[in-house]
């Protein structure tokens, strides 16, 4: 038992009594629940930190079995998130999957700064939703344990005609090897260089590029595919209203 103060988002909030909230941090330790007293207050001081999307710095109590926030500083609200329906329906496509893959007592640093950096270009560009939803789905699968072989063909090690990606063995493949997987998806040049670039590159550089808008689509359908399979769930993206 004790004070924590720790750096979060939260990704969920729920009502709670008449003014109290329920809500979902995540923090660079794992996922955790809290009460927020009176954070529904008009004049609450937590009500502003206690937002979903809200990242900022919380002092915490943590008792024998629960957590509760007793004050927040905000550091990004992702205003432009919430003015926008199709960026807003994107954030929580991408913070449902977050929720699902983090737990308590898990360092969870990657995943935190993984979608941190994802709300951002969401917020503040106008890049591509589909791509930058591609981005985050197979750098998450690479934090979470799934990072796939983009070098050479998984199978017969050649490094040149790699036209397939193959969801059962989290690797690329050249053209003879590909077409005997069943659960190889073919893709363009274009698209491997995505894959290639989005599993090497700097954590904060990883937006940094742009494909054609066939290869955008071609990269969203092997992306969602091998999230869907490695994390046994089927996400769909869904609209808010």
């Amino acid at each position: 038992m004790g004070n924590i103060k720790t750096k979060g988002i939260i990704l969920l909030e729920n009502n709670m009594g008449d003014f109290d909230k329920m809500v979902t941090l995540l923090t660079p330790f794992g996922k955790i629940g809290c009460a927020a007293k009176g954070a529904r207050r008009n004049n609450s001081s937590l009500m502003a930190g206690t937002q979903y999307l809200c990242f900022g710095e919380y002092m915490i109590f943590k008792g024998t079995n629960s957590y509760k926030i007793n004050s927040s500083e905000t550091i990004e609200v992702f205003y432009n998130i919430r003015t926008d329906l199709d960026k807003l329906k994107y954030a929580v496509h991408i913070t449902k999957i977050v929720n699902d893959v983090t737990d308590e007592n898990q360092n969870t640093y990657r995943i935190l700064q993984l979608l941190l950096n994802t709300l951002y270009i969401i917020s503040e560009t106008d890049k591509n939703l589909t791509l930058v939803l591609s981005i985050f789905r197979l750098r998450l699968l690479c934090v979470l344990g799934f990072k796939p072989q983009t070098n050479k063909c998984w199978h017969c090690g050649v490094t040149s005609n790699i036209n397939f990606f193959s969801i059962r063995d989290n690797s690329v493949k050249c053209e003879n090897c590909g077409r005997a997987d069943k659960s190889a998806i073919s893709i363009s040049p274009s698209t491997y260089d995505a894959i290639r670039y989005v599993v090497g590159a700097d954590a904060k550089r990883i937006f940094s590029f742009d494909i054609p808008e066939d290869a955008i689509k071609e990269f969203d359908l092997v992306t969602k595919i091998f999230l869907n399979e490695k994390l046994e769930k089927e996400y769909k993206l869904e609209n808010l209203w």
